[in-house]
């Protein structure tokens, strides 16, 4: 199977991580999800794109990448990379 190209970057506890997490596997859509809680390496990536500020949740494809998006958004995010949604 081909490394999935969706990342999300969250918490466990943060139920906007959680609804993106669950919108993405209910579209049966392949990501690999990243705690910046737990994952010192994924936190550092996200501070690195927010000028050092922790920002979640980010769901990035290649070197894009969005914040907190609403379904629309993410959406249209999905689409600009051709990822189906």
């Amino acid at each position: 199977m081909d490394k999935p190209e969706l990342q999300l970057y969250g918490t466990d506890w943060c139920p906007k991580s959680a609804a993106i997490r669950n919108y993405l596997q209910g579209k049966w859509i392949a990501f690999e999800d990243f705690n910046v809680e737990t994952d010192a390496v994924a936190e550092l990536k996200i501070r690195s794109l927010y000028d050092g500020v922790l920002k979640f949740p980010t769901v990035m494809a290649g070197n894009d990448f969005i914040k907190n998006p609403s379904v629309p958004e993410l959406n249209a995010f999905l689409r600009k990379h051709n990822i189906d949604s």
